[in-house]
């Protein structure tokens, strides 16, 4: 197999100074696709089939501004697309041959164990009970649980005022969990998808909306007259790449674009094109090779 980093250095110049010599300063550019063989990678590895099939299929939320939206056109945007985007261009996939499919919070590990999809890049936290039934590659991102509520809303200031508070999330998600074990006095209400909260908090019908703090700092920025955020995150929610349990070649590839796309650039261009329209640029997280 060839030297993988370096074909992600000369790439992702090249692209730089086609940007350069054309003048442009498009920060939506879509990431590079690798001119790759798929004799080049491991025979019957995920990567050679990918290759091989020049497509793949993603699993990413369409309901979440800055990190997966699914804008007019029916393509998902956001910091979660650019991420599998930057996977699929390694495998020599371009973005327009990537098909998109749907996550949401409760069906991830099953779309996986179902070969339904290739990976799922949804806002999808680590943690021990997932990597009984998946692999995770990454974190690519290192999020936070946090509190949202209507904009004239002061009845609640972080997570010790949650007592009595009808609190809603996602069905499966890890921010319900953690309110279903840590946080017994509040009245947990879930449904499929976070969108399905908005309505609800806006006619009073939950006090407060709770996921990571990404995912409500798009919300925020969607409706700022509507919402605001309570108080400051009060959990670590390390973003993985969902793949089958087990693959370890695959998820070791993925960890190596990763790394590579930290050090090329291509990462620090996906955040400001998405997230980093309203969030400073973080330092990414070192991957956890698990």
């Amino acid at each position: 197999m060839r030297n993988r980093p370096t074909a992600f250095l000369a790439i992702a110049a090249a692209s730089a100074l086609l940007l350069s010599a054309c003048g442009g300063d498009d920060s939506s550019e879509d990431p590079p696709v690798a001119d790759v063989d798929a004799a080049e990678f491991p025979e019957g590895s995920t990567m050679a089939r990918l290759a091989e099939a020049g497509t793949m299929t993603v699993g990413t939320k369409f309901d979440q501004p800055l990190f997966g939206l699914v804008g007019p056109d029916g393509t998902p945007v956001g910091f979660d697309v650019e991420i599998a985007k930057i996977i699929a261009g390694e495998l020599g996939i371009a973005p327009d041959d990537i098909e998109w499919t749907e996550t949401v919070s409760a069906n991830r590990e099953t779309f996986i164990q179902e070969d339904r999809v290739d990976i799922v890049v949804a806002t999808y936290t680590i943690n021990d009970d997932r990597k009984q039934v998946i692999d995770f590659a990454g974190p690519y991102y290192l999020a936070g649980q946090s509190l949202m509520v209507n904009a004239d809303d002061d009845s609640i200031q972080s997570e010790d005022d949650l007592a009595g508070k009808i609190v809603c999330s996602a069905e499966g998600s890890t921010p319900a969990k953690n309110i279903e074990e840590n946080f017994p006095d509040a009245d947990l209400r879930t449904f499929s998808q976070y969108t399905d909260c908005l309505d609800p908090l806006r006619n009073g019908q939950v006090d407060v909306l709770t996921t990571d703090n990404v995912i409500l700092a798009g919300y925020v920025a969607e409706s700022p007259d509507d919402f605001k955020l309570a108080g400051e995150q009060f959990t670590e929610e390390p973003y993985g790449i969902g793949l089958k349990k087990d693959d370890t070649d695959f998820r070791n590839f993925i960890n190596d674009t990763l790394e590579a796309a930290y050090e090329d650039g291509r990462w620090d261009a996906a955040w400001e094109a998405t997230a980093g329209e309203v969030l400073d640029t973080p330092t990414p997280p070192a991957v956890d090779r698990y």
